[in-house]
């Protein structure tokens, strides 16, 4: 943790090493590169394939396939099958088309290139199956002879066989010796099969797959729990009441939704876990149930709606900033994530000590230092927060002077509210030649450096601005400049 927090410590530093004008969340949100683009296994040679499934374990994925030239594929080609098959099968319950096609016949099987999918499956969505005895020979590989009692149960004439999938798979197994050889099977009952909408499916599966599964995770929980994920969810989160209003309908905007937390927004963008969809989703799940448990602990402190509400969000913050390149490399649990969020909840309220009241916490908010304390720990960056907010108060005090009243008048508002401590200075109002970005720089130098020759700048800044506007000439500012007591009315 402490080498993890150094290192984030490091890369703040460097990049608010220099006023830069790009954005704070800049270095923070930076991405992985799109996973998806790598094609992986699936478009090696078959000799690299071959190799390579020759070193690994029978079930490595899912399936053994031995002797796969005498199934009548290449190599690849087989891996290609059962793996697009066995991707898109672990998500039925999220992929609405490949429901259309296993369900579409109910109580009966589907069609019966998807059915002999179906074989190699130990557990099967779908009611007993319903086939004449001749399928299930074909399809299984099953001699007629295992149904014979079956068979004698029902009226005379009637083949058709009533039984559990996983009874038919258990058979199976038993008759063809190992799942492995199942598959074997199945891969050749497959062999003058047309794939093009398998094949499809997968390219749809690929494409869609984190915002299925997102969609179905969010809306599709048990009817306690679904109500409490969708309070968690939304809670202290500014969203628009109009699109939050359909949630879990069709109609519903579930892109605008994952976009309101940096952790949702990287899974929609399969930036968890490597691309895993179903490990990046458990991360989630698990990030919520750590703000379930810190918004009953918030809850629970005497502390106003304001705070609250500020210290949930800036834990969030925190939380996602240290644990953001861990989420993407591997699953995240709830313990993990709490311990973390208690750390940061700590550091959050320290700097909120530190701000003395919720004005100068919102001011202080948007500073490097602040993240960089969040990250660290580090109290250097709690001095920094502290000089900030004093050197803010000096340059307030020194306009607010009874002497200054006249520059007070004679200043234009857009250079007025820039000396006043509740302003707020973005870096995009320091870019230009304007006599507001000009006493901006410098007001920012002064702010983040404490360098007095800035203040002695910004005091110059606001003179000379002043006697431009009264026509004073260049030679009675030259020589009367720091004179105490100048103003309109000095001899």
């Amino acid at each position: 943790m402490a080498h993890h927090d150094t290192t984030l410590e490091s890369e703040l530093l460097e990049h608010f090493s220099c006023l830069s004008l790009s954005k704070d969340e800049s270095l923070i949100r930076n991405e992985l590169h799109d996973l998806d683009r790598n094609p992986g296994l699936l478009y090696l040679s078959d000799e690299v394939l071959i190799a390579i499934l020759g070193h690994l374990e029978p079930d490595s994925f899912g399936v053994g396939l031995p002797n796969i030239a005498t199934a009548g594929y290449a190599a690849k080609t087989a891996f290609r099958l059962v793996f697009m098959w066995r991707a898109l099968f672990r998500n039925v319950h999220c992929n609405r088309s490949l429901q259309e096609k296993l369900f579409a016949e109910v109580p009966y099987p589907p069609h019966v290139y998807w059915t002999q999918w179906l074989v190699i499956e130990e557990r099967v969505p779908l009611p007993a199956a319903q086939l004449p005895c001749a399928e299930v020979e074909k399809l299984w590989g099953l001699p007629r002879e295992l149904f014979t009692e079956k068979l004698q149960e029902n009226p005379e004439g009637d083949e058709t066989l009533r039984m559990e999938w996983r009874e038919l798979y258990n058979l199976a197994v038993t008759r063809h010796g190992t799942a492995a050889l199942l598959f074997h099977y199945v891969l050749k009952q497959h062999q003058s099969s047309d794939h093009s909408e398998l094949e499809s499916m997968y390219r749809q599966y690929t494409q869609c797959r984190f915002q299925w599964l997102f969609t179905y995770w969010l809306f599709r929980q048990p009817a306690p729990m679904n109500r409490q994920l969708r309070a968690i969810y939304l809670q202290w989160r500014k969203h628009s009441k109009k699109k939050v209003s359909t949630w879990g309908e069709t109609v519903c905007d579930v892109r605008y939704l994952a976009s309101l937390h940096p952790i949702t927004s990287d899974y929609w963008r399969g930036k968890l876990a490597r691309g895993d969809e179903n490990v990046g989703i458990h991360t989630v799940g698990n990030y919520f149930s750590m703000c379930k448990s810190l918004v009953a602990w918030i809850l629970g402190r005497d502390w106003g709606r304001l705070k609250r509400r500020k210290v949930y969000e800036d834990t969030l913050d925190g939380v996602y900033l240290l644990l953001k390149r861990e989420m993407q490399d591997r699953l995240v649990d709830h313990e993990r994530f709490w311990q973390v969020a208690k750390v940061q909840m700590s550091r959050v309220c320290t700097l909120e000590e530190t701000a003395v009241n919720y004005v100068n916490w919102r001011m202080i908010e948007t500073l490097p230092y602040y993240k960089l304390y969040l990250v660290s720990g580090n109290s250097v960056y709690l001095q920094h927060v502290q000089g900030f907010l004093r050197r803010k108060r000096m340059l307030h005090d020194w306009i607010y002077l009874e002497d200054n009243t006249w520059l007070r008048e004679l200043l234009p508002d857009e250079l007025f509210t820039l000396l006043e401590f509740d302003t707020k200075i973005s870096q995009g109002s320091l870019h230009g030649a304007s006599a507001s970005a000009q006493l901006s720089r410098l007001i920012w130098l002064y702010l983040h450096s404490g360098e007095q020759l800035y203040m002695e700048g910004v005091k110059q800044t606001v003179l000379q601005y002043v006697h431009a506007r009264l026509a004073i000439s260049t030679d009675v500012l030259s020589a009367d400049l720091w004179q105490p007591g100048l103003g309109p009315g000095s001899p």
